[in-house]
């Protein structure tokens, strides 16, 4: 639609808040009658640029499930949310937060996935969260899925892979959409959705010890049932709570070309249309024709119930949340170094790196919102983008992390930028506000807090929470809506 003005900053009402995922902070992993979950079998890492995410063998997960400790499961023991949730949320509050994303244990409410009734204490324990958060006037984003599910669908069904999981699923849905009906107005299916493709972290399904064609065929046939899986609970909500919106969640990694030669920038367009295609099917409730040709080339085949197709087709999400941490750069014929935030693009000799070396790239933000505003047209959420960083606890108890708060200010800043360009944006939820267990190594040296905990790897310390710069720093930006960065 033409007009003669555009928008100058962050609309009025814009959602500014943090993210947390429930594997890397609540911890009391065997309290209240809870079930161990798929990212509580995942080891720490042994190197820092190592992602143990989906080292999962049907060995280590005996040898796991065997371990009655969390000594070498750090996200057994998170930063213990579970007993800090009051003080954490309260300190949310003191920095304005008008949103907080966290995600829901599946284990913690149906402890082995499937069981016919829940768990009332893990329910009343996100009553107590939910209490908190509306006492502060702090509106909730809830993720299903975060990658974690319980560990028993994985010794039943192979996770995702198995059919049966989407029954299991959706009864876990129907509880929650119903016990928390009116108080939650935003949801989300799965994270980072398209990180199923590499494996046991998204998929819960074993695959690790396979031919590549054959963990391909078990990682997409798993996709296709969270897709199902996930038209089901959109429907669900419609239904149950009218008022919700129910969103879908990718890893962002927008690709660019090498060079300017056309094989380089058909290359960069292959890896960009991998990556949302799984938007494409969420958002557009279709199968893109694209991916046919992907699909044949590697003898995936999707085996589809009768229906499908048309639950998919009939039940697409409300808006469309992404992570973004840095971006990819592809040639033709080239294959990527792997290192960074699950990429497997080169490197971009322009950027700056993080001490885990993920690229810096504010700009390419401004470039993915736009992209997918054109192709999309449905409202955008920043749900993930934060600096994973090794922070330093000074003797007077301060924490000065000036290079968070230049990482965050560039970001917000290329934001501001796309809602000048016109997108549709809801909000800004940075990873993660209070010092967690690092999804990709398991490490607590990872920080990515406004507030640091006081624990080590090794899960030592007095788990006491301190205020960051960064903490005011981010205080102000929501007080004044985004205008005043400095």
């Amino acid at each position: 639609m033409y007009k003669t003005s555009y928008p100058k900053g962050f609309p009025k009402g814009f959602l500014w808040g943090g993210a947390t995922a429930a594997n890397q902070v609540e911890g009391a992993w065997n309290v209240d009658g809870k079930g161990l979950s798929t990212a509580e079998v995942v080891k720490k890492a042994s190197e820092r640029h190592q992602m143990s995410m989906s080292d999962v063998t049907e060995a280590s997960l005996k040898e796991a499930i065997a371990d009655p400790s969390d000594k070498l499961y750090p996200k057994r023991r998170g930063v213990d949310f579970y007993h800090h949730y009051k003080e954490d949320i309260a300190l949310f509050a003191e920095m304005g937060f008008k949103i907080y994303r966290f995600s829901i244990a599946w284990s913690r409410i149906f402890p082995n996935g499937d069981d016919k009734e829940p768990n009332e204490a893990g329910l009343e324990f996100y009553d107590k969260v939910l209490d908190e958060l509306e006492h502060y006037g702090i509106k909730p984003l809830i993720t299903l899925s975060h990658y974690e599910m319980p560990i028993a669908l994985t010794e039943k069904y192979n996770g995702w892979y198995g059919r049966e999981t989407i029954a299991a699923f959706n009864h876990f849905t129907e509880v929650l959409f119903k016990r928390y009906k009116g108080r939650v107005p935003y949801w989300l299916t799965f994270n980072e959705i398209n990180t199923g493709t590499w494996g046991f972290h998204e998929t819960g399904a074993i695959d690790k010890d396979l031919p590549e064609k054959e963990q391909l065929q078990i990682r997409y046939q798993a996709l296709h049932h969270q897709f199902v899986a996930s038209a089901i609970a959109t429907k669900q909500l419609h239904q149950i709570d009218p008022e919700a919106k129910i969103g879908s969640m990718l890893a962002r990694m927008q690709t660019y070309p090498k060079t300017p030669k056309p094989a380089d920038v058909r290359a960069a367009q292959l890896e960009d249309d991998k990556n949302l295609f799984f938007t494409d099917v969420q958002a557009r409730g279709v199968y893109p024709e694209y991916m046919n040709r992907y699909f044949a080339e590697n003898g995936i085949e999707i085996k589809m119930g009768q229906d499908d197709e048309k639950i998919i087709a009939e039940n697409p999400v409300d808006f469309i949340s992404f992570s973004y941490y840095m971006t990819n750069v592809t040639a033709y014929g080239e294959k990527g170094d792997g290192l960074g935030n699950m990429s497997v693009g080169g490197r971009n000799p322009y950027l700056k790196e993080s001490d885990w070396g993920w690229q810096i790239d504010p700009v390419g933000l401004r470039i993915t919102l736009n992209e997918m505003w054109d192709r999309y047209r449905k409202p955008l959420f920043v749900v993930e983008n934060g600096l994973g960083a090794l922070d330093k606890l000074e003797s007077d108890g301060h924490i000065h992390d000036g290079y968070r708060i230049d990482y965050l200010r560039q970001h917000i800043e290329q934001m501001k930028e796309a809602v000048k360009d016109g997108v549709d944006l809801m909000g800004y939820t940075m990873w993660g506000p209070i010092d967690l267990v690092s999804f990709s190594t398991s490490e607590m040296s990872k920080r990515y807090g406004f507030i640091y905990v006081d624990q080590d790897d090794e899960g030592k310390g007095s788990l006491k929470r301190y205020r960051k710069d960064s903490f005011y720093w981010y205080k102000k930006v929501i007080a004044n809506n985004g205008e005043d960065l400095a």
